[in-house]
């Protein structure tokens, strides 16, 4: 008498995969790796030197005059490098910077 097989279990089907999910597209250029760079942009008024002396006596209503006169342009500078040149505005209640020149240089 012949021994009888048993049964080969049935391997469980394997789940679904998901609707595949759209990837992003590799960058074309390597500059569209910047888009999410955060930088720091700084607006420098104006700029002076002074003594050590005088830098500790400063305090609450003391004056300290700048290099700059009203009207001249101020500097817009990224991540501390010259970028652009500008003008002092208001928008609302708070104070903003139009672009007036960019840099070549940079």
């Amino acid at each position: 008498m012949a021994a009888k097989k048993a049964p080969t279990p049935k391997k469980a089907a394997a789940p679904k995969k998901a609707a595949a999910v759209q990837e992003k597209s590799p960058p074309h250029d390597n500059i569209d790796l910047l888009d999410d760079l955060n930088v720091t942009a700084t607006i420098e008024l104006g700029r002076t030197m002074q003594s050590l002396e005088n830098a500790t006596s400063l305090g609450e209503q003391s004056l300290i005059e700048l290099d700059k006169q009203v009207g001249d342009p101020v500097d817009i500078l990224l991540n501390g490098k010259l970028f652009a040149r500008g003008e002092v505005v208001t928008v609302s209640e708070n104070f903003g910077v139009r672009i007036t020149e960019i840099l070549s240089h940079v």
